[in-house]
């Protein structure tokens, strides 16, 4: 290992894994947006009882768990703690999952409110709240990706500095 190498990974004992975790805020960021798209629609929209359904609730505490989660993990990952990482993966799957449970289900319905017929999810809106589910999943990714990745070199580098000094 050179020595540039090695300075590299030694900066990690003293810096904050900030590129991690600013990508798990980020990925709060878009799921606040998918969250308020999402529950701005029926005031928006005249789509009848659609979103007031147990569903709405269940995906309300989803939220809210998403955005602890994340925000915990962002915590965590800055200090390279690898099991973050893995819960931030485990996190970018489930946003990846939620395009198909409550966005598909309203693109999906047909409502029917003063003889008018029309979707309770129009195209233009469910391709914006599938985009920022994907951009929230992708920043889960990227930093689960990143947060593994140097956490793995943090510690490869202690158990050498370790080897070293016995």
């Amino acid at each position: 290992m050179n020595e540039d190498d090695f300075i590299r990974k030694d900066r990690l004992r003293f810096t904050k894994n900030t590129t991690a975790s600013t990508l798990a805020i980020v990925a709060i960021v878009f799921d606040v947006l998918y969250f308020l798209n999402i529950y701005n629609s029926d005031v928006n929209n005249n789509v009848g009882d659609f979103y007031y359904q147990i569903r709405i609730g269940g995906s309300i505490i989803l939220n809210l768990l998403f955005m602890l989660a994340a925000f915990l993990a962002s915590e965590g990952i800055k200090n390279y703690k690898k099991s973050y990482g893995y819960l931030l993966a485990v996190l970018g799957i489930i946003q990846v999952a939620r395009i198909f449970i409550l966005p598909m289900q309203a693109h999906n319905t047909d409502v029917t409110v003063a003889g008018v017929t029309s979707k309770v999810m129009g195209d233009a809106q469910f391709i914006t709240v599938v985009i920022y589910l994907l951009i929230s999943a992708a920043a889960c990714f990227g930093a689960a990706f990143i947060g593994i990745k140097k956490s793995n070199e943090l510690e490869a580098h202690m158990a050498s500095l370790e080897l070293k000094t016995a």
